[in-house]
């Protein structure tokens, strides 16, 4: 019998027969090891656990602790749910399910008359739990596409004849069956349904065949599913806490932005929110200078040639806004580059000039349809702390490893403490060529390679003008945010016609970095209302200080104290209405006022301050002078933005 060699991933080395399974593999490990398999990775490829071991093979077994294993588990759990869906309402016809961030979904056409909603959810849980007990088997069958077409237009099953047939003739379809139970699908899934893990059906929505709304109105089942129930209940803790952070509520609660139809998915931001708004705005601002950015400003409305020449008009207008200006065509700025390109292009420059490092809080409009805007987190018109790099090639590395220093730093200080990264390349809708994507993007994973910084590689994902390095922040709920991004751009310098006149008196065109730390500031202060939970650190609180009085005879000293604090800089509040004290001091609480400052007779004789702060914990009694002086040092250097 033939002998195949398999490489684990710790380098060893072992020797097996020709065809023996994967899961054979696995067992010869350890039997642990294989109990927990749910695929294999061999040589880079993800397949199924069940299928034999042919050829030498660099092998990973995939178990759930792996974010492969993860995948697996959804994509199996959501099959699990299309076949419980199918024995409740047998002609109900099954579409598409995929995995999507911490769980899946499953679309569904019902039959007539049958209307499904979150109440369902626990009877089809039910049934799910029955498919997963029993233990089937799951296995994998490769057809032909006609066979296929056959075997799911013999179940009525049409939206699978659809997309079996956009399937090339040449094509095998492979068919994955539970029981008598079977599905369209690439796979791989776990080897039986008693491996899917935990799991928990979430909601109910409406969608559409393929996402169109002129094609028929399916049914969507969310769910989320994970290796172990701790893992779920983790998970649906961290659901629970977001809602209380949703950032929508607390907007409102903490009296910081509303939105209105007459400006729909626009922010308005109210006294309290424009301050943390302009705190978070000034804190970029101060990093920009640190970095020596020079700040400019550009026009909202610009000739619609302009974002023909960038390429925005080609790539971009389905997301544009375009109005008239003496009967000329002209558009809303959807992004601050172009401007930037004017601005550049107005001068002669010399290499002894650059880096030009130029930043903009700009505000761009962007049209998103009205189903997907959310909050602050999707807008249709935000400020973007901008700035674009013009550069020499050799000054590249030097200049987008200064953006990710700058990048790091600001999320550290804002209290965010970890985050990934991504490396995103050429998208298929793109301009530029061939050789100058290479260039591109060999340019920002040589400044990765070189900062030792880890980083995922996010094919087919960057800008239409060229690849980009993606930010994306962890909160204190472990969700993942992208915001700041670093983004290389050899084309559009040249489309602008950018010179500068190099060491040897010839002129060259400069490369451009397209970069931003927070990305839209409305989205992310979006994140740093739902990071903090509405208690934001002291030097963005909106209110850093409420002073509460117990009776009228401390007025006075109560407004000397607040009057001794602003002229310090410091956000004080003063509360002098004729209401219980706990009442008072309850409602500073809930707008989570950082510092409370109770003031009664004795506080008043001794001319000192009492300060409690929002979780309740009291400080000793000190002047107003120690008191500020504690105020600056547990704000830190972010004391004054």
């Amino acid at each position: 019998m033939a002998q195949v060699k398999v490489r684990l991933p710790d380098g060893s080395e072992r020797q097996y027969e020709a065809g023996v399974t994967y899961f054979d593999v696995a067992k010869s490990i350890g039997a642990g090891l294989a109990k927990a398999a749910l695929a294999v990775k061999a040589n880079g490829k993800l397949v199924d656990v069940t299928l034999p071991l042919t050829s030498d093979t660099d092998l990973e077994i995939v178990t759930g602790k792996s974010a492969d294993g993860l995948e697996i588990i959804r994509h199996s759990t959501a099959h699990v749910l299309a076949m419980a869906v199918q024995k409740l309402w047998p002609t109900t016809q099954v579409t598409i399910g995929p995995v999507v961030d911490y769980g899946f979904y499953y679309d569904f056409k019902f039959p007539d008359g049958v209307k499904i909603n979150d109440k369902d959810l626990e009877a089809i849980e039910v049934e799910m739990k029955k498919i997963v007990k029993a233990d089937h088997p799951v296995s994998r069958e490769v057809v032909s596409r006609d066979e296929a077409v056959r075997r799911f237009d013999k179940l009525g099953e049409s939206f699978k004849v659809e997309l079996i047939s956009a399937i090339p003739q040449s094509e095998d379809v492979s068919i994955y069956a539970m029981e008598h139970w079977f599905d369209l699908c690439r796979g791989p899934h776990v080897p039986s349904t008693a491996k899917v893990g935990a799991f928990k059906l979430t909601t109910v929505a409406g969608s559409y065949w393929r996402g169109d709304e002129r094609n028929p109105q399916l049914t969507r089942i969310y769910g989320t599913a994970w290796a172990t129930q701790k893992d779920l209940d983790d998970h649906l803790h961290r659901i629970e806490e977001a809602k209380k952070r949703d950032h929508r509520v607390l907007g409102k609660q903490l009296g910081l932005f509303s939105f209105h139809k007459e400006a729909p998915a626009n922010a308005f931001f109210h006294p309290y929110g424009a301050t943390v708004y302009n705190k978070l705005m000034a804190f970029v601002r101060r990093s920009n200078v640190k970095y020596g950015f020079t700040e400019v400003n550009t026009p909202l409305v610009m000739d619609v040639e302009l974002w023909r020449k960038s390429g925005h008009y080609d790539n971009y207008r389905e997301n544009m806004y375009f109005t008239k200006v003496d009967d000329s065509e002209s558009a809303i700025k959807p992004m601050n580059c172009p401007g930037h390109c004017l601005i550049y292009g107005s001068t002669r420059h010399s290499y002894k000039e650059l880096p030009l490092r130029l930043s903009e809080f700009g505000r761009v409009h962007r049209h998103e349809r009205s189903g997907v805007t959310h909050g602050l987190f999707r807008v249709r018109t935000f400020v973007q702390d901008d700035a674009h790099v013009f550069c020499t090639v050799p000054q590249i590395q030097g200049e987008v490893i200064r953006v990710l220093d700058q990048i790091d730093e600001a999320y550290k200080a804002l209290g965010f403490a970890k985050y990934r990264i991504e490396l995103s390349t050429r998208p298929e809708k793109s301009i530029g060529s061939d050789e100058i994507w290479a260039q591109a993007e060999a340019a920002l994973k040589d400044a990765l390679d070189k900062t030792g910084r880890e980083y995922k590689l996010n094919p087919g994902d960057g800008a239409f003008y060229g690849p980009k390095i993606d930010f994306h922040l962890i909160d204190s709920l472990e969700r993942s945010w992208q915001c700041g991004t670093a983004q290389l751009d050899f084309s559009m310098p040249g489309r602008f016609g950018l010179e500068f006149v190099g060491a040897d008196d010839n002129t060259h065109t400069p490369v451009m970095i397209h970069r931003a730390v927070l990305g839209s500031l409305e989205r992310f202060m979006g994140v740093f209302i739902e990071h903090y939970a509405g208690h934001f650190p002291l030097w963005a609180a909106p209110v850093q200080v409420k002073i509460i009085n117990i009776t009228s005879d401390q007025e006075e000293y109560s407004l000397q104290v607040a009057s001794e604090l602003e002229a310090a800089g410091v956000r004080v509040e003063v509360d002098l209405r004729n209401e219980k004290l706990g009442y008072k001091i309850r409602e500073a609480q809930l707008m989570k006022v950082p510092y409370m400052i109770v003031i009664g007779d004795k506080e008043k004789d001794a001319k000192t301050v009492a300060a409690r702060l929002q979780n309740g914990q009291q400080l000793a009694a000190m002047s107003t002078a120690g008191f500020l002086g504690h105020l600056q040092e547990t704000a830190g250097p972010l004391w004054g933005l």
